[in-house]
This record gives structure tokens, sequence and C-alpha cells, in this order.
């Protein structure tokens, strides 16, 4: 069997992006970039060729669909400079008013005409990297649609025989015959974007074609900022396995690690679940406190509260997180989900763990990840592979899901036990005409838990954990009561929070 010809591959100025395509795109060869006018186009081939010029090597830049005032304003926008490539602007100001003036289709002498001036300048500047935009102009010359593709298909033959690599824009506002370029090409990149009924609009892209070549297939969240686009890769967990000790996680607080079994194992996930105000977030900012003194890194992710809430949270409980957030220690991010896309989301937990070796990632809360952003599909299955992905990489994920109610009929608003491998209890007791908390483990995979229940209350010096309490009645009703002696039963003074 003949050995394949590795291809050479041109790094598109976007890092990301290159790692959608295993390395860039094939050097030498047509690429169609196509999307609804808005969805990124002209800003990717920018970021092309500006990449082009940082190297070192000859760009060009053919427009026809806007003067190349207007491209470098599009640029300035985002802090660029054209200078180091050559602009060449098709859009002479009386073809414009012709057009604008008549109902006639130009005839096919004007697209041989077009072509001819475009197949000159690359002759002139022999260029090594070729942008043209767009192609929905040269479709709309056409008198029909053979004599477009007849030009097209010279067009590419010429470009074939130079060693360029060429990206070609569709705006896709000419519908008829727009898929005859996909068989021309040599790869075809899809670009969308969608409006939500709240917060920012979603860009996403997909290769929907690369002949010879490998590349990521599937849709991939990309955002464009003032400086330059952000694509997230899709997330495929069975790229990530690690090797790492089957070690537990310890919480600091002898009693609590008793109750889970030792602590929580590298390399799973913890559900906690309970009711509004019956300390979730509370028993996570422990985990990440006792993270934070081993040395090792915690991650947080706040959907729900800003920085401050959590900060006064913590000095409550006797934690200083400013501090540690400040030195680095723990990755504290405010997610917003009318701005954030699950694809963004998913680099951002990667970053923390890839970058800064995070050995614990909080997301707080798993209701408001999913009720958020109610128009995104398959959320779930991205949550499921993004779960994955942190126990292949040895972290200890904890999720916190808020029951709706508070004492009663409590329940579940979405059933996500299925991916958890502990699954934590909390809920509100009543004894002594106090209401009180209590925490117990109903779910453990991977080893042995006590199978009690346990108080617990928020002191202002810290959290702490009482004896097994084996006087309940009606436990399994969710609303357990208890009939024991009060003298297990923890006192001191007003809980914090």
């Amino acid at each position: 069997m003949p050995t394949p010809i590795p291809i050479e591959k041109l790094q598109t100025g976007i890092p990301e992006f290159d790692l959608v395509l295993r390395g860039g795109l094939p050097r030498g060869r047509i690429h169609l970039l196509e999307g609804a006018p808005g969805t990124g186009k002209t800003t990717i081939a920018l970021q092309l060729l500006i990449q082009t010029r940082d190297d070192g090597k000859k760009g060009l830049y053919i427009t026809l669909s806007e003067s190349a005032k207007e491209l470098e304003s599009t640029a300035a926008s985002h802090g660029w400079s054209l200078d180091g490539f050559a602009v060449f602007d098709i859009v002479p100001i009386e073809a414009q008013l012709d057009r604008q003036q008549s109902v006639l289709y130009p005839s096919e002498v004007e697209l041989g005409e077009t072509v001819r001036l475009i197949i000159e300048r690359i002759e002139r500047e022999n260029p090594e990297v070729l942008v043209i935009d767009t192609v929905s102009e040269l479709r709309l010359l056409a008198q029909d649609q053979l004599g477009y593709r007849r030009q097209v298909l010279a067009l590419k033959q010429f470009l074939q025989g130079r060693h360029c690599t060429t990206l070609i824009l569709d705006d896709l506002t000419h519908q008829d015959g727009a898929s005859d370029l996909h068989s021309l090409a040599h790869s075809v990149i899809v670009l969308e974007q969608t409006e939500r009924t709240f917060g920012s609009s979603r860009r996403r892209l997909r290769i929907a074609k690369m002949r010879g070549a490998d590349y990521q297939s599937g849709w991939h969240d990309f955002a464009i900022t003032k400086t330059n686009v952000l694509v997230f890769p899709g997330l495929i967990a069975e790229e990530h396995n690690s090797d790492f000790d089957r070690i537990t996680m310890e919480s600091g607080l002898s009693a609590l690690d008793e109750l889970m079994g030792g602590g929580l194992m590298l390399g799973t996930t913890t559900m906690l679940v309970g009711p509004s105000g019956v300390g979730k977030s509370s028993i996570a900012l422990q985990y990440v406190t006792a993270a934070v003194e081993r040395g090792e890194h915690a991650a947080y992710f706040s959907f729900d509260e800003n920085f401050k809430t959590l900060e006064l949270r913590s000095i409550a409980l006797g934690i200083d997180i400013r501090e540690a957030v400040q030195q680095d220690r723990v990755g504290w991010q405010r997610a917003n989900p009318s701005r954030l896309s699950p694809g963004q989301f998913a680099w951002q937990v990667r970053r923390e763990v890839e970058e800064r070796k995070a050995r614990i990632v909080v997301i707080d809360s798993l209701n408001s990840y999913l009720s958020t952003m109610p128009e995104e599909k398959a959320l779930t299955l991205q949550m499921h592979e993004l779960l994955t992905y942190l126990n292949n990489k040895g972290v200890v994920t904890i999720l916190i899901l808020a029951q709706q109610g508070i004492i009663g009929d409590v329940h579940n608003p979405v059933d996500l036990s299925f991916m958890s491998d502990t699954v934590v209890l909390m809920r509100f007791f009543e004894a002594e005409g106090e209401v009180r908390k209590a925490i117990s483990v109903v779910k453990k995979r991977t080893g042995v838990h006590e199978l009690s229940i346990r108080e617990f209350r928020l002191f202002p010096a810290g959290i702490q954990v009482g004896p097994q309490l084996m006087d309940f009645r009606g436990v399994l009703t969710g609303v357990p009561e208890y009939d024991g002696s009060t003298e297990t039963l923890l006192s001191g003074s007003a809980e914090a929070g």
C-alpha cells in the first residue's frame, strides 16, 4: 500500500480554528467560505491575510462586494491594518449606478471581463494566499448558470497551476446554483448565525467538506471580539484520556470526609442536591478552599451569583476567597448564559484544566446552565461530554443542582443524577423549634459511604458537621423528622448566610 503524501497546512491566524482544521488549511488549494451576510466571512479572511503577512508571505485581497475604503474601515474596527498585503477593488462607481438603474442582467461579456481583471491582478501580484470576496457578485454578472460555471471553472484551472492557497467567500444571497461551487472547491466551510430571543447572537461553523485531509466534524461555536476571532472547538472527551492516581480529595472536615467514605475520588463527578439556601455552594466552597490549601488550583464557574456575594459568603465562613482569586489559585468566572454559548463555556473549563492544571471544578448551578439557554439544542448531551472529559483528566467535578421548593414537596427540576458518580442530598429538618440542615450520601459509584444522616451548620468560623443521627422518621419521604435526643445535635450561635 503506497504511503500517503503528507499535506502541507497553512495557519489561518486563528489558533483554535487551526485545531478544528487539524493544523490549518491545505496549501495550494481552493477553499470556499460560505455564510449569510454578517456571519463573519470577511473578518476570518482578514485574519488569514494578516497571518500571511506576519509570516512574511505575499497576500492579495480581491473585493467585488465593497470598496477598499470599506474594507479598511472593517479592519480598523478590530484594530488591524491592511498594510503588508495588496487589496484590489473591482467595484467601479459607474457599474454600481448602472446596475441600480437597470432591470436587465449584465451580459456574460461583463462576467468575462471581471474574471480577466481578477486573473491579471493575480499574475501581477503573484500571491501565495488569495481571498476573493465575494463570488456572489460573479454569479449576479452571469447571464445564465452555464456561463457562470464555465468562468469559475476557468478561474479554478488558472489558480491550480500557481500553487496559491485561495479562499473564496460566498454570502449565499443568490441561492440558485449556490451549491455548484461545492464540487469545484477542495473544501467547504459553513458559517451560521442565529438570533436568540434574549441576549447576544450565536455564531457557529462547520467543515462540510475537505478532500484528502483530516478535520474535526460537527458544529463549533465561535465569537468575533473587538480584537480577534475566537473559535471554540467541539469537545471530544475520548481524545483527552490521561493517567492519574485514583486517590481521594479531602474536604478539610473530618466528619464530612467520613460521611463521603474518605473523600471525593479524582476523576469523578459529585452532585450536591437540595433546596435553595440549604448550603450547597458553601460545601462546594469548602472543597475549593481545602484544595487551595494543599497547593492545588481550583476553578469556580458561577451562573447564579456575582463575586461580591461569593466573597461575603466566604468571609462569613472564615474563608478568604478574594486572596485566593487574586493570587490565581482559584479561577473564578461569572458565566453569563445570555452572552455565552455552550461551546465557549466548555472551552473556558478546558483552559482552567489544561493551562492552569485545575484539580477541582465547581459548576454553580446546573439549573441556570440548562434553563437560561433554552434555545440551545442538546445541552444535556454537551454537559455529559464535558463531565466525561473532566473525569478523563482526573478532575474532581462538583455540580450544584437546586431543587424546587424549600420544605415539603421538594423535587428536582431535571433528573441528571445519571451524570454523577456521587450524589449528596442536602435538606432541612425541624428539631426543638428550629430549622436545621441535614446532609447524606445517597449514591457513590467508586466506594463505600455512610448510609446515615448528619447535621451540619454554617458557623462564622466555618462549616461544622455533626455525628451520625439515627433517630429520623420519614427519611424516604424527603421530609425527615427528628425524634432523637437533642444532645446529639449541634449547638452554637446563629448561622451566617
